[in-house]
């Protein structure tokens, strides 16, 4: 995976980032989601390095990047400070403004990215997620059933971490059990069972969604007046339950000056499941 791609560490301001970049053409950051790393894209940013400069990260505590302690408020997994490490990375690379997409957890950091350095993102694509301030402020049965892993994770540790620790390969293969059979091939769940028995990273994984129902709602209802300025392209799996419960568009448009949004087939893994459909939509919508 990755082969053509040069690797590397960054050392941001607030965590070392690993990463690999390749291709030419305008930069795209891509932004994993959760459990997983930069290798959810192993299928996709091949593709869109024939048209771009692609830099694929991973998250700070994800993957091989750091992991600092959270604090007591969780701010260090703030998606404020994690956006600043990307930021960061983009400009160690020369690239002072470039597009961006990112999925689930990636989607959000790309959301505050947009906000917080609105100079420095061209465009945004978000994969397979609304707004965090609209999933907690209006939480439902429906939403608490189908993402109930958003209140798991949040419990003080040690209790997620000591319960996920117990079975990693359980843990994981519940999460990717609902993807298509063979989307997620046996050398990315490899590579995500490696990441993910880190101690360390179940725990700054929890941090991350620790503070997505903290010091982020604070940030978000602090900017409730601000919308996203950028184009940004909201692109859904109609086999995740995201694409029950909500109207995705519609719900970025409350968030986002320029919205356009579509649903694809798939589950919430499709960039696994779908990639050539989902680069030729990126293609597509960083292109014009």
């Amino acid at each position: 995976m990755f082969d053509t791609f040069t690797r590397l560490d960054i050392a941001a301001s607030g965590a070392t980032i690993a990463a690999v970049h390749g291709g030419s053409g305008p930069p795209l950051l891509l932004l994993h989601g959760y459990p997983q790393t930069h290798v959810m894209w192993h299928k996709v940013a091949p593709l869109l390095s024939e048209r771009f400069t692609v830099v694929a990260t991973d998250l700070r505590g994800y993957g091989d990047s750091g992991k600092p302690p959270g604090g007591a408020d969780h701010a260090a997994y703030s998606k404020r400070a994690m956006a600043q490490d990307q930021v960061e990375v983009m400009s160690s690379l020369g690239f002072e403004t470039f597009f961006v997409a990112g999925h689930d957890r990636g989607g959000r950091v790309a959301h505050r990215m947009a906000l917080d350095h609105p100079a420095r993102v061209s465009k945004l694509a978000v994969l397979d997620i609304v707004p965090t301030h609209r999933l907690y402020r209006d939480s439902t049965r429906a939403f608490a059933t189908s993402y109930f892993w958003w209140y798991f994770l949040i419990q003080p540790a040690p209790l997620p971490e000591t319960m996920i620790g117990n079975s990693v390969r359980f843990w994981l293969e519940e999460k990717f059990g609902k993807a298509v059979a063979g989307a997620i091939t046996a050398e990315a769940f490899s590579e995500y069972l490696r990441c993910y028995s880190n101690p360390a990273t179940i725990h700054a994984s929890c941090e991350d969604y620790r503070a997505a129902a903290s010091i982020d709602l604070v940030h978000d209802e602090a900017d409730m007046p601000r919308k996203v300025q950028c184009p940004l392209l909201a692109l859904w799996g109609t086999g995740a339950p995201m694409h029950r419960l909500y109207d995705v568009a519609a719900t970025w448009k409350d968030r986002a000056t320029n919205v356009t949004g579509k649903a694809l087939p798939g589950t919430h893994y499709f960039a696994e499941e779908i990639p050539d459909l989902i680069a030729a939509e990126l293609q597509a919508f960083f292109s014009v």
